[in-house]
């Protein structure tokens, strides 16, 4: 059985299609085509006003629906997946938060088998872990617990990677921290993406850790050095070396709507990241949460512990809204910064609307607001 796609435009792998007629069958998009504008096709789902795009793909979050990753089991994944599909991410990375080295071990090996699981219908799909936590740095651990931040460790490093089975594909790392840069390099011999954050690096220990495969920025301007005229440190060389990509967490309360801007303009439409840094509070009521094994407050929008933000509540689709507002930016850049970009990153195949491929997709309206989401061919209820 076949559906009808229509709206106004498409984000395809060939560019912007005015018009576009999307044919859908077996969960892949079978047949891409063109109509005139007031042209209509009975049975189609029609959304004469929307913008169809790739899925949105999230390498920086800690649960949702009130279940946190560090839970490791079925249930609580399968809750946080339909809870992001139905803000339109396709796939994501669950993330650690530092704890015990045991709680740590076994939350891995509670992932893989989920990685490891079919895919679930209605679902976003976790293809790999982002371990954040717990080589980190002190100073700039923000809500990482400091009893059990650990020096890294090659050894310790490779215990979380054959607990993950090799899932682990983003490394978050102080490269300043003694051991580091040996972490760095395991880490990126095992084909382990690493990124750079919760670290008060001098610009010449960020140049370092780029030369051992450093490839991106945790949370660019949160827990970070701040910027100095004399000493750049780690953000100087976050926003300058095109050669890293660089998260954001754009909620408008992380990080101010000028430096958003600061940001894109740094980092450009190809390696900007868009995160959520989601928690378990993501998508409930404003209250007490978990985040790993302490509790978060939610009010007004803010999640905090220990005094200190700790993660969001942040969705993908409306960083991509928030985003649109900040910059100006257009739509395709928007959702690219959520899509193709963190899939690049990882060296993974970015999500793409071309026939053939996953009929993963979603309808936004020009501002940015999502309409519809599809996932394997199905529209979500």
């Amino acid at each position: 059985m076949s559906t009808i796609l229509t709206a106004a435009r498409a984000l395809t792998s060939q560019g912007i299609v005015e018009n576009p007629i999307l044919t859908l069958e077996d969960g892949r998009i079978a047949h891409i085509s063109t109509r005139e504008s007031s042209e209509t096709r009975a049975g189609a789902k029609h959304f004469p006003n929307a913008t169809i795009t790739p899925a949105l793909f999230d390498v920086h979050l800690h649960g949702a629906a009130n279940h946190d990753v560090m839970e490791g089991n079925p249930t609580a994944l399968s809750a946080v997946a339909s809870f992001l599909a139905t803000r339109g991410v396709g796939q994501f990375l669950p993330t650690t938060v530092t704890a015990p080295i045991d709680a740590t071990l076994q939350a891995l090996d509670g992932l893989a088998d989920i990685i490891e699981a079919p895919a679930q219908p209605g679902q976003a799909r976790p293809v790999g872990i982002h371990l954040e936590g717990p080589f980190v740095s002190h100073s700039k651990r923000g809500v990482h617990a400091a009893n059990l931040i650990q020096a890294p460790s090659v050894n310790l490093f490779d215990r979380f990677y054959e607990a993950s089975r090799g899932h682990i594909r983003l490394l978050t790392i102080a490269p300043e921290e003694p051991g580091a840069m040996d972490v760095i390099r395991r880490a990126v011999e095992k084909g382990v993406r690493v990124s750079i954050g919760h670290s008060n690096a001098t610009l010449a220990e960020t140049d370092a850790a780029i030369a051992a495969g450093a490839v991106s920025a945790t949370h660019t301007f949160n827990a970070m050095r701040a910027l100095d005229h004399r000493e750049p440190g780690v953000l100087g060389a976050v926003l300058d070396r095109d050669v890293l990509f660089a998260e954001l967490i754009c909620d408008g309360v992380h990080v101010a709507p000028e430096l958003v801007r600061l940001w894109l303009k740094a980092k450009g439409p190809h390696r900007g990241i868009l995160v959520t840094d989601g928690i378990s509070a993501t998508g409930m009521p404003e209250g007490t949460y978990v985040l790993g094994d302490f509790e978060v407050t939610v009010a007004n929008g803010r999640a905090t512990a220990r005094g200190v933000l700790a993660g969001s509540v942040l969705t993908l689709d409306k960083a991509i809204e928030n985003v649109r507002a900040f910059t100006g930016t257009s739509l395709a850049t928007a959702v690219g910064l959520a899509s193709t970009n963190p899939a690049t990153m990882l060296g993974l195949d970015a999500p793409v609307i071309a026939e053939g491929q996953p009929a993963n997709l979603n309808l936004f309206t020009e501002e940015g607001k999502l309409l519809a989401t599809c996932l394997a061919g199905t529209f979500l209820a």
